[in-house]
């Protein structure tokens, strides 16, 4: 078998014509070691066995790259060489080739993640959980990894996100803050727990003013959308929205009292 033409393909890689109509594509490693050029005569034993290698090879070579960027687990390696058109078996050989040379390690690939979402973001422990868990990660190595996550380092990140919808927040109720807080760190990820311990530490108090104020606000809201209402109609749907978003029913009354004509 005769290769009539060498040509240069995409990144790293040559395109292999053969007399017989068929081509592989190799990297520029297996070209250079098997002597690929052109009007070199192959068997047909060489012939398959360069087909076989080159599978795995430039698989190989497309992982190396996929991986020099940043950490990856083995489930988005397998993913981006399926998505590369890779066989299966040559995935599977790649990834035994890639541990060997420890540079696919889904330990490490998680403890590291693990220190970065500490570091970067404020993202609770079951938040980073299931987000291992989406990359492939197994129990064992995930809880190995959030043992990193020290309690005291869990309250910090969680206060700060806590002082965050703090500053982010006006015109509530302070049972709504409060509720807005939790909700917050919980879907952040940390634990009842954390989030009662922050909320321990904020120790928020109500200020009247500022109560009244937001609860002021949002009955002249309710008043403005319920205008085309009947009198009875309005002021029940007022009081249940106050009561909803957390106000006080003494306040409540107090403002149904003040600013809105019951016209019983």
């Amino acid at each position: 078998m005769k290769i009539t033409s060498v040509r240069k393909g995409k990144g790293a890689f040559y395109i292999v014509h053969f007399d017989n109509k068929d081509r592989v594509r190799v990297s520029e490693d297996l070209l250079v070691s098997y002597r690929l050029f052109k009007d070199r005569e192959l068997t047909d034993d060489e012939f398959i066995e360069i087909k076989r290698k080159a599978g795995f090879d430039i698989g190989f070579q497309l992982a190396m790259n996929h991986i020099s960027y940043q950490l990856r687990s083995e489930k988005e390696v397998r993913i981006f060489l399926k998505g590369k058109e890779v066989a299966l078996p040559d995935v599977d050989a790649i990834i035994d080739r890639l541990k060997e040379l420890q540079v696919l390690d889904d330990d490490n690939y998680a403890k590291s993640y693990v220190r970065t979402k500490m570091r970067l973001n404020d993202k609770g422990p079951q938040v980073i959980k299931r987000e291992l868990i989406g990359k492939g990660i197994s129990a064992d190595k995930i809880e190995q990894a959030l043992d990193l996550y020290l309690p005291e380092i869990q309250e910090e990140l969680a206060l700060h996100a806590a002082e965050k919808v703090i500053r982010q927040t006006h015109g509530k109720s302070h049972r709504e803050l409060l509720d807005k807080i939790r909700q917050n760190l919980f879907q952040k990820g940390f634990s009842n727990d954390i989030i009662q311990s922050i909320m321990d530490q904020l120790d928020l108090e109500v200020d009247q003013e500022d109560e009244w104020e937001a609860l002021t606000k949002e009955g002249t809201k309710q008043m403005r959308r319920l205008n085309n209402k009947d009198q009875r109609t309005k002021v029940t749907k007022i009081k249940q929205k106050l009561f909803q978003k957390g106000f006080s029913s003494d306040m409540i009354q107090k403002f149904i009292d003040e600013e809105v004509s019951d016209g019983e």
